[in-house]
């Protein structure tokens, strides 16, 4: 008898110990053996998740992003963010810019989560779009922090005024060249070999702004960094880099889109990560070009990201949700008339 009830005493304290650290209560008292790996729970209150979506942009293929958008409402991240390349800005109209950025609002806002908007080149190349820009959203480039996590948003189109002017007229010409021969001829253009096409722009006001947000936020978790175009890549470029190393003692990782094809590269013992599309022209040509959103976790012990490939989110009928059964994620894999593509 005695020894009896040393055990159920030794059962009862178990159970209150493990209750009393995981705010859990175990139907029974287990003593022999538990139906369990171990009872530390994957959560603690600066873990959160986060999603990010690649470009759209390139003649967007109808249907992908409304499709993303629904299955993140399944996935449930605290927030949702992208590298820009939201709209198609073809043209220099700020009748039809406003027209596009309504129609992108509009899918945006069906997201549970917040979305926060980071520009590309189809977004601000051009004096009018900086202007459209500016009246609907205010900051080109801004930074937040969010569970003591600091996010900074690059624009990676920060060029002068002049500059711009130049890039625009080339961009105009290619992208007219594209729509009417394919995607394939825009190598041949004049702007496909710009440097400003291949790397991204800051200048030095908006990279002594960072270095300050930096400054200011000394003991973060993480940082992230997202940005369009890859502005380590542009050649004998400064500004950047100070960012780099301003970030030199603390973890980051870095997020670009632009190409439209996913890549991998580990620089100053960093992840720097380029996405591949959302809806965007896919280029297999260029890489794996494939649709899909990207989930990052953060806590205490570091990060963990994982690509979520589109056609691999079903929801609770096992269906692809908002129609996405009918719809081809990756060129590569699919036959020529399952696309629904208008490149």
């Amino acid at each position: 008898m005695k020894i009896k009830l040393q055990i159920l005493l030794l059962a009862f304290f178990y159970s209150c110990h493990v209750s009393d650290q995981n705010d859990f209560n175990y139907p029974h008292k287990i003593v022999d053996g538990k139906p369990f790996t171990h009872p530390q729970f994957d959560s603690d209150k600066e873990k959160f998740s986060f999603a990010i979506f690649s470009d759209l942009t390139g003649s967007e293929r109808p249907g992908v992003f409304q499709v993303a958008v629904a299955q993140l409402n399944l996935l449930r991240p605290d927030m949702i963010i992208n590298v820009g390349d939201l709209i198609e800005g073809d043209h220099n109209n700020v009748k039809e810019l406003n027209q596009q950025w309504d129609w992108f609002d509009q899918r945006a806002s069906q997201a549970k989560a917040p979305v926060f908007y980071v520009g590309g080149n189809h977004d601000l190349t051009n004096e009018p779009m900086w202007k459209v820009w500016d009246q609907r959203y205010g900051q080109r480039y801004y930074h937040f922090v969010y569970k003591n996590t600091l996010f900074l948003v690059l624009n990676t189109e920060d060029n002068t005024i002049e500059r711009m002017q130049e890039i625009d007229a080339a961009r105009s010409e290619a992208i007219a060249l594209a729509k009417k021969e394919g995607w394939g001829s825009f190598p041949t253009t004049e702007y496909a070999q710009m440097p400003e096409q291949k790397a991204g722009n800051i200048s030095t006001e908006q990279a002594n702004y960072f270095k300050k947000a930096i400054a200011d936020n000394p003991n973060v978790l993480h940082t992230f960094l997202f940005m369009h175009k890859a502005a380590w890549k542009k050649e004998n470029e400064e500004n950047f880099s100070s960012l780099e190393t301003a970030l030199a003692n603390r973890p980051y990782t870095v997020f670009n889109g632009h190409v439209h094809a996913y890549e991998y590269e580990k620089r100053l013992g960093r992840d720097y990560i380029r996405l591949a599309t959302t809806g965007g022209v896919q280029l297999p040509e260029s890489g794996r070009s494939m649709d899909h959103v990207t989930w990052v976790t953060v806590d205490q012990n570091g990060v963990d990201i994982a690509n979520v490939l589109m056609q691999g989110v079903l929801d609770k009928t096992g269906h692809i949700p908002n129609g996405g059964d009918s719809i081809c994620f990756e060129k590569a894999l699919c036959q020529p008339k399952t696309l629904l593509s208008s490149d």
